[in-house]
């Protein structure tokens, strides 16, 4: 029961670590959704309501794809250095919402993004050697990430 309980803990703050990172730079740039309904925006752009939505579900996925990646049998160097290179990552994605909404520095943004799909793409590819599981589960946040270079590129040019 013990046992039990700590891997749901562990599971919880796998979770909770994403969530809080996404939540702590959305409040810092908590007008965004105002400024992004002001921009002249590229096609497909989705409604601003949608974004907080896909962002909790994509942290919700990546805390599950961490807490595989953690519980793994992997050597813990192993695991370590995917756990180092997710850390990288999500810190990267804290701060581009504040560069792009509180800064207005699109360009550096979309290139902000480049670097960040690339941590992304690289902490893919180090859970899916853990676990194909914990892989899968980061290709949402992957995609959704090229889709919002596509957006910010598109903002940058049209604004």
């Amino acid at each position: 029961m013990i046992f039990l309980n700590l891997k749901r803990r562990q599971l919880l703050i796998c979770i909770a670590i994403p969530l809080a990172v996404g939540g702590v730079s959305a409040w810092l740039s908590r007008e965004s959704m105002n400024t992004f309904a002001a921009f002249d925006k590229p096609p497909l752009s989705p409604p601003g309501w949608l974004f907080p939505v896909v962002w909790t579900l994509l942290f919700v996925l990546m805390g599950l794809a961490t807490y595989l990646v953690l519980m793994s049998a992997q050597p813990q160097q192993t695991i370590n250095r995917a756990l180092r290179l997710y850390g990288i990552q999500l810190g990267v994605n804290f701060f581009w919402s504040i560069f792009f909404f509180n800064l207005s520095l699109y360009l550096f943004s979309f290139l902000w993004l480049i670097l960040l799909w690339l941590l992304i793409l690289a902490t893919t590819v180090r859970f899916y050697q853990i676990s194909q599981t914990a892989g899968y589960l980061m290709l949402p946040y992957l995609l959704w990430v090229a889709f919002a270079g596509y957006l910010n590129l598109g903002i940058y040019l049209l604004n």
